[in-house]
Formats: C-alpha cells, structure tokens, sequence
C-alpha cells in the first residue's frame, strides 16, 4: 500500500463512517470519526503487517517475541499517522471534513497497558524493531482497566477505574481462531506409554486466552509488527439451569472467575488472593504465548527441534519468568523430547532482562501456593531447581553461596535465580547497573557463568519523544543539520559545532518559551492550576517510590519557603516545581508523601509571601500522553534517586532529549549522560555508589545531622507541625529519624540534603545567564543520541538476539 494521500484519506474516513456508523461526516462525533481514522489506519498495518510476516516466513528469518507484563503504548493515532508519513495529510483531511486534528488527538485515551518506565521502555522497543525491520513480536494481557485514573481529592489519591477500551479498542484485531487453552489447578496423573512419561493434569481449571493484535507500524518502512494481548475468558457457557432458577451469580461465576485474570494491572498482592491472582496473570500469558509461538512454529517447520534457531524469547524483568518451564512443559509433554535436549533448546531460546535491584522487586512465590495453581510446572521447576543446585554445589562447595543462588530455597520459589539458571543472557541496563548485578545483587551466579552478563543500557523512541511531541526543536534540528537524526540519532551530535551561535541559542530559548507557554495554557486547561511561563519548570515526574526520593525535593521546597519567611527577597527568579506520579494502591508511605506536596502546594498558593515567586504543582493523573505536553517545557530534570538503587532511567533521557538541564546524583543512567556531558553540562550532587555502602557500614545515624543542621532541624520540624490544612506529617518525620519497620533514613534524604540544596542553587545561578544555560541546553540535545531505542535494540540484535536489522 502507498501513503495515502489527502484525498484518499477523507474517502477513507467517509467510508468508514458510514460503513461502521450509519453516518455522514457532518454527523458524526468526534469519538465516531477518532474511531474511523483508528480504524483506516489500522486496516492499513494490518496490510502491511501480513506482507510482513509472508517476507519472514519466505526467508525463515528468526523472530524476537518480547514478553512483558506492562506496555506503556500511550495513544497511538498521531503516533501511527506519524511512522506511516501521514500525519500532515491525515490533518488536513479532517480539516476538510470539519474536525480538529488537534482536538481528536486530545481525545484518545491512552491504552491502559502498563504503569511505568518499564512498560514505557517495552513500548519504545517494539517502535525500533519494526523501524529496523526485525521481525519481532510484543506479548502482554488485554487488560480491561490497566492502571488506575488518578483523582486527587482534599490532596490525597483516589484511583478510579481507567476504562480505556471504548475508543482505545478500535486498535485491537480480535483472532478468537488462534486463541489457547491455559490450565490452573487439579492434580496429576502420570503414565508410560512407548517409553515415554505422559504427565495429565486432570481437574483444572481452564481458561482461554483470546488474542487481541495491535499493529505497530516502523517509521520510513512497510516493516509491520504486532503486539499481542492476551484476554482471559471462561471455557464454559453460562449456567442457564442456574440463571433460571434465579442463582444469577452462581450462573456466571465461572465466567468472573476467568475474566478476572485480565481485568487489571498489577492486583495488590498484601493478601494471598492478591498474590494468587498475581500468579495467574503470569502464567496465563506465558502459557498462552509459548503454546501460539510453538504451534505456528511446528506449522512453518514441523519439528520444534530447531525452536531456539528461529525463535528467541526476551523476557523484561521476571514477571514472564514461567516462559522457562512453560517451555520446557511444551517441549517434553507434547513433543515428547528428553529432558536434556529440551533444557538445551530452552537455554538457547530465553534470554532475561533484569530491572532492578530492589530485594522486593526480585519476584518471590511462596512454593506451597506455586504447586497448588501449577501443579505441572511445579514438578518442572522443581527439578530445574535440583539441577541448578547440584551445578552450583559442585562449583562453589559454599553452603553460603549455594542458598544465594539456589531456585527454590527455604520454601521460596525466586524467579530471578530461574531466569538465570534457565537464561542465555542477562542484562542490566545502564553500565552502573549491570556492574551491580555483576558485583552485588547476582555476583555468585555471574562468578559461575560470567558469559551471560552483558549490559544493554536502555533507550527512548527518539522519534516519539523528540520529532513528534516536539515540533518546534524538531525544525531546528532540521534547519541546522538536516533530517537524518530521525534514522541516525547520533547525528544529533552536529548541533555541537552551533553551541557558540548566539541566534541559534536565542532561536533555542524562544522554542522552550512557546514550549512553556503551550504547556502553561494546557494545565490551566486540565485541572485549573496557573504556571508563570517566565519562572523556571523544575519537573520531577515519575512512578512514586520512596529511593525516587520525590521526598527530597520536597524538603528542600520546605527549605526554600523557610528562606522566604525570613528574607521574602531571598528568591529572585519565579521557581515552579512540577510533580507527577502515581503511587502503588497498597503503598501508604508514598501516597502520605503525595498528600504532603499537596498540603505543600497549598501553603504556598495561599501565602502572599510566595506570590510570584515560589510554586508547586502536582499534575494530577501522570501519564505518556501528559509527559508529551509536558517534555518540551521542562527546564530542570529532577534524577535524585539514591545512588546504587535506579536501575538506568528512561525519563532522564527524555528530558534531556528536549533540552532540560539534569540536576541528579550519578545513578542509573545518569552516570553515561555524565559520559558524555561532563560537569559542566548538569548539576551532579550527592553520594556514590561505593559511599552509600560505606556510610551504611559505618552506621548511619540520621539524628545526629538533625541535631547539628539548623536547617534540617527546622524543615523536619515542619513536617511534625504540618500546614494549613491542619495534617500533621509526624509519620513521614518519624520514618526518617528513627524508621518505621525499616531502617531511619532509608534512603539517605538527610546525607545527601545539603549537596542537594547546593545543586539547586547552582542550578538557579546558572539559570541567570541565558546564554550559558541555552549552550547547555543545546549540548544536552547534542549528546542524546546515543540514548535513542534503535541503538539499544541493534544492541540486542547484534550481542544477544543474533538476528539481522535495518542499518541507516
């Protein structure tokens, strides 16, 4: 298929309105033609989509099948308008038919898919599969509510359900014909028969698992993947016994208990329903993913000996951690291959992704509840774990070191000691990350098979997060080196050579101006807040997590308002702080810590001394299409995690990609973009990796700098007093002081506040020089390209995929 035309595209859109909805153009909704301009666009890479698949079975190319448990796909009308080189046609079509494109785009919820970086970094990587043309497919859950809307009422979190499927379900091709049986529960019976162990699991609990395909198109390319999500329903019909006599619940129970498994992200696992539920949703996407990728494997092949050669299977973090003896189940069960020959195909097929150092993080199961919901995969496991074990005893003779990295310990099933044992390859991904694993979280592992342990530091859609939500930047980029940073993201390293152009820096300046401006305009709109376009926008905005230490920043706002009751001309520039994040259900610290930006922000709206000069803002509902707005403005990207704890970041490459000044600690990725900026080009503060450990050795006492520090005293007195609204934050004063069922200070806010104030105040200095801070800013842009997708995933291509891809 040819791009469309503008012409072609009001004929499509007329069509598909009145085909699908009975109506013309003129009386149509917008809703209506969203949906028809989703769905000309999608039979269009649904096209593209099988000459692709036709050209990879044709040349019996390898595929990567990338499971995750969260895809963060935002919307995806601009974005697909966009990769298919329609986006300006596709405006003025709906011009000429009487709609805002600008309006429509607004419209579009985002698909409800996933939480955070994680699902955001998987979202990034299948738009660089398809544009390197990597036959590739994305495996997640069909989610019904995905995560939550988030409402903030008298300043604390409410979630409400995110109901995105109503116009968000014209992206997905249901194909009931492919759909899988999944079966939790019942007992074993086991048999030989020819010499073989058959092993029937008997009185289970069948669900299906029905595909729903999203198409992601590549940009400047007919190269055509999918995502596929799985929807959970019930294999038995209703009871209709029961619903005559009236039992309506009884009668449709097993439909709910089916369904539950897909209606949303992430359940809260304080209780053992929640943990169980958990459980299902891993196994019920793994299951139904390894069963398509195996069945249209023997279809193409009719042997799955050669499985390993054609497929590879990259699992992002160990939510998809079962794919292992899911496999191998597969592999033994129904192709009846010897255990060892399928150990070997399987260690040759998975390769692991490792997101985190956070011990909570690192997926437990209790093994008593494993065995019950997997009766099957428990004996699989089981004996990976024997394996495993004996390997590891022979080599280490350590008791220790034994338990550090046995599979199933103490009653315990640990999924990332699966994914290692059962894994081709495990990486990190930033360079200090990996170096943690390597030397901290899995350092006996790595000692005993070093080969696996690579690092792959994470990258963003460049073309998404710059070119697209960013179209002013964009122009210059374009006026200055030409296009082709949109395929060659580190051609953006040219704009270097203009760092000393004084009308480049101010052309630079005037974009994040407008930027601000729009943005400005856009939260008024949104949620009523006013922003002074002409004070710095200070953001941090991420998932809230107490080592993110959002709580940091806001101690230092305390400090700053403390300054301003003393002195009110102690601030001369307007500073703005933006906050967004959602917290975890179940996580109460981190939703007191939202309560106190709330109780915060308040104080300073209604304190006269603050007018013009101090603000803070908490964007309610931080989502992928929010972060679009919100990127072009930003000015200062807030990175303060505690060093050793971010495992890379992608946020703090998207600030920088849009020009805002880093002001962080050497975390994460953090450490490479200090690489390639050095101190000059952002406002490093705080403890090292190696310091943080040493200062726990030591034995760290948070009162003692609450007893010497004048201003930590004061601002930590002002959590205890509260503000205006009457909350008092006692809790959070305590937790730091003296822990609250953790550590005090857990995560070192008090050690590293003075540095931290000391980055800010450099940071508003050097704000005072326009022409330094927009060659600053301007070097940021320069030097991002190496953080863009496509050389992440040419990385997985080349060191661990082993799969061919499109080079610019």
């Amino acid at each position: 298929m040819t791009a469309f035309t503008t012409n072609q595209l009001e004929e499509a859109l007329t069509s598909k309105l009145m085909v699908n909805f009975g109506k013309t153009a003129e009386e149509a909704s917008d809703a209506e033609m969203l949906r028809a301009c989703a769905l000309v666009l999608r039979d269009a890479m649904a096209l593209r989509g099988v000459e692709t698949r036709k050209e990879t079975k044709r040349g019996e190319k390898r595929m990567v099948h990338y499971l995750s448990l969260e895809f963060l796909m935002g919307r995806s009308l601009q974005k697909n308008a966009y990769n298919l080189g329609i986006l300006p046609q596709l405006k003025e079509a709906l011009g000429h038919l009487g709609f805002q494109a600008g309006d429509l785009f607004e419209l579009e919820p985002d698909a409800g898919l996933g939480n955070g970086g994680l699902g955001r970094l998987a979202a990034c990587y299948l738009d660089s599969m398809s544009t390197l043309e990597i036959p590739a497919a994305g495996y997640s859950i069909c989610y019904d509510l995905g995560i939550f809307k988030q409402k903030i009422v008298e300043g604390q979190q409410v979630e409400l359900p995110d109901n995105w499927k109503g116009i968000g379900s014209a992206w997905l091709l249901p194909k009931p014909e492919e759909a899988q049986q999944v079966h939790f529960g019942g007992t074993l019976r086991e048999f030989w028969d020819n010499g073989h162990l058959h092993i029937v699991q008997e009185g289970a609990t069948t669900v299906l698992a029905v595909p729903c395909d999203m198409e992601i198109a590549g940009y400047d390319t007919r190269h055509t993947n999918v995502l596929r999500l799985w929807d959970a329903k019930s294999l038995k019909p209703v009871d209709m016994s029961l619903y005559s006599k009236g039992e309506y619940f009884k009668a449709t129970e097993d439909e709910a208990m089916a369904e539950v498994i897909a209606k949303v992200l992430y359940p809260d696992d304080n209780h053992v329903e929640g943990k169980s539920l958990r459980l299902k949703q891993q196994y019920f996407f793994v299951s139904a993913t390894i069963q398509s990728i195996a069945e249209k494997h023997l279809a193409a092949y009719g042997t799955l000996t050669n499985f390993h050669e054609k497929n590879v299977i990259q699992i992002n973090d160990t939510h998809p951690a079962l794919v292992i003896p899911e496999l191998m189940r597969i592999l033994i069960d129904d192709a009846g291959m010897s255990w060892d020959q399928a150990w070997d195909i399987t260690t040759h097929s998975v390769a692991y992704t490792n997101h985190t150092v956070l011990a909570e993080a690192l997926e437990k199961w209790p093994q008593d509840l494993f065995q019950r919901i997997l009766p099957r995969i428990w004996q699989i496991t089981a004996e990976i774990a024997r394996r495993w074990q004996e390997k590891c005893e022979n080599f280490f003779h350590d008791p220790e070191k034994v338990r550090d990295t046995a599979v199933v310990w103490d009653g315990v099933v640990r999924m990332a000691n699966l994914c290692i044992a059962g894994g081709m390859s495990v990486n990190g991904v930033s360079a200090l990350h990996s170096r943690i694993l390597k030397t901290d979280v899995f350092k006996n592992a790595s000692e005993m098979e070093p080969e696996k342990f690579t690092n792959v530091t994470n990258g963003i859609d460049h073309r998404r997060w710059l070119a697209e939500i960013n179209p002013r930047l964009d122009g210059l980029i374009c006026d200055l080196t030409g296009g082709a940073y949109l395929m060659q993201p580190q051609a953006l390293r040219k704009l270097d050579a203009f760092a000393g152009d004084r009308d480049v820096l101010l052309r630079l300046a005037r974009i994040k101006q407008e930027n601000k401006k729009d943005f400005a305009a856009y939260v008024k709109k949104q949620q009523g807040a006013v922003l002074d376009p002409e004070s710095i926008f200070d953001v941090q905005v991420k998932r809230l997590h107490e080592y993110k230490r959002q709580l940091l920043n806001v101690l230092h706002i305390i400090a700053l308002y403390q300054r301003l009751q003393d002195d009110p001309n102690a601030i001369v520039r307007p500073h703005t702080f933006l906050f967004g994040a959602k917290a975890a259900p179940g996580y109460a610290v981190a939703k007191r810590i939202i309560h106190l930006i709330n109780s915060l922000a308040d104080q300073i709206d209604h304190d006269p001394v603050c007018k013009g000069k101090l603000k803070v803002v908490f964007l309610e509902n931080y989502r992928v299409s929010l972060a679009e707005h919100l990127m072009p403005a930003s000015e200062v990207s807030q990175q303060i995690s505690t060093a050793g704890k971010e495992a890379s970041g992608t946020g703090n490459m998207k600030f920088m990609m849009n020009g805002a000044l880093t002001v962080g600690t050497l975390d994460g990725a953090n450490v490479e973009m200090h690489d390639v900026l050095g101190d000059e080009n952002m406002f490093l503060f705080g403890l090292h990796t190696d310091e943080v450990a040493a200062l726990r050795r030591e034995g760290y006492v948070p009162q003692r700098l609450y007893n010497r520090d004048p201003v930590i005293h004061r601002v930590l007195d002002a959590l205890k007093t509260g503000f205006r609204d009457g909350v008092s934050y006692d809790d959070l004063y305590g937790r730091l002081l003296f822990g609250d069922r953790c550590p005090a200070d857990e995560y070192l806010l008090l050690a590293d506040f003075a540095a931290y104030c000391d980055a800010e105040k450099r940071m508003a200095a050097a704000y005072e020089d326009p022409v330094k801070w927009n060659e600053m800013s301007l070097h940021n842009i320069a030097r991002s390209g190496v953080f863009a997708a496509d050389r992440a995933v040419a990385e997985y291509a080349e060191r661990i995929w082993h799969v061919p891809y499109r080079r610019s």
